[in-house]
Order: C-alpha cells, then sequence, then structure tokens
C-alpha cells in the first residue's frame, strides 16, 4: 500500500481511505479491469462476424490494456483469486460463448471444452505480454496468431486475420 501512495502521490492514510485493505485495492482494480474487458470484447464485435475474426479483433483492442491488466492472471492464482474468479466470470462466459461459436462454425478446433479453450487462449496473451515486459517489441501480431493458433485456427488464416487489421 505504500508503494501505490508513493506512485499516487499521496498519503499511505489516503489509499487506507479508499480501500482499508490490500484485497479491497484489488477487487476493486479488477471491477475496473473487467469493466474495460468488456468493452472492448463486445466493441463492434457481432454475432454476425466470423468467430476468428471476433476473437482477432478482441485481442487486437485488449492489446493496449494487457500491460495494465497482466497482474490478474498472477493474482487470480493467489490468495485474490476467488474474488478475481468472480468478478472476471462475465469476460470468461463471453470468451467461452465466442469460442463455443468457433467451435460451432468449424473455424475454432474442439481439442478441448469451449471454456478451457478460451482460457488457454487469453491466457497465453496475457503471458507473451508479462514476458515482453521489458523489450516491448512484439506487437499485437505476436499474442493475436498465438492465441488463434491455440484455438485451432490454420496459420495461413491466423496471419491472414492479422494482416487484415489495422
Amino acid at each position: 500500500m505504500g508503494e501505490v501512495a508513493a506512485a499516487a502521490s499521496v498519503v499511505r492514510r489516503t489509499v487506507y481511505g479508499y480501500f482499508p485493505t490490500r484485497s479491497d485495492l484489488v477487487l476493486a482494480l479488477t471491477e475496473r479491469a473487467v469493466t474495460e474487458i468488456l468493452a472492448v470484447l463486445t466493441d463492434r464485435a457481432t454475432v454476425d462476424e466470423a468467430a476468428d475474426e471476433a476473437w482477432a479483433g478482441f485481442i487486437a483492442r485488449l492489446w493496449p490494456l494487457v500491460q495494465r491488466y497482466r497482474v490478474l492472471v498472477v493474482l487470480r492464482r493467489g490468495e485474490f483469486g476467488a474474488g478475481i474468479h468472480a468478478l472476471l466470470a462475465p469476460v470468461d462466459q463471453a470468451l467461452a460463448d465466442l469460442v463455443e461459436r468457433g467451435q460451432d462454425s468449424g473455424a475454432f478446433g474442439r481439442h478441448l471444452p469451449a471454456n478451457i479453450l478460451s482460457q488457454v487462449a487469453w491466457s497465453a496473451v496475457f503471458a507473451i505480454a508479462d514476458n515482453d515486459l521489458s523489450q516491448r517489441n512484439l506487437d499485437v501480431a505476436a499474442p493475436t496468431i498465438t492465441s488463434l493458433l491455440m484455438l485451432g485456427v490454420p496459420e495461413p488464416r491466423a496471419r491472414e486475420l492479422v494482416a487484415d487489421r489495422p
């Protein structure tokens, strides 16, 4: 909490006034992340859009936010896991629905159930961001292609989807 206060140029007491515990701070940040991620996920994505195109668009719009929220993937496995999982449930469900739609259309593989496959593919995006943190030499193509490949999209189609993005 001291580091948060220093970064915000306030005293610790001010931070504790808004967030009585570290858990309160983490959950508030998670709520903000969920709001932003759901906005990105639903922005311009329609049921008429092919699932692989919708996924590629989602990752392209998500990538600028990934550095900010990548810590949630780590915290999700720790002491704040239950609260973070609960708050991220709408994102998880929306991604599972998108992957299931892709599986039904044949765009995505059926090597895992949709809810697990969506988690694997979306977690890979955060893992890529986390590992590229200091270099920042990867653009959105790397996580988009990687996640599409994990979803079972053939590489030529994954590259085509990235090439079609501005």
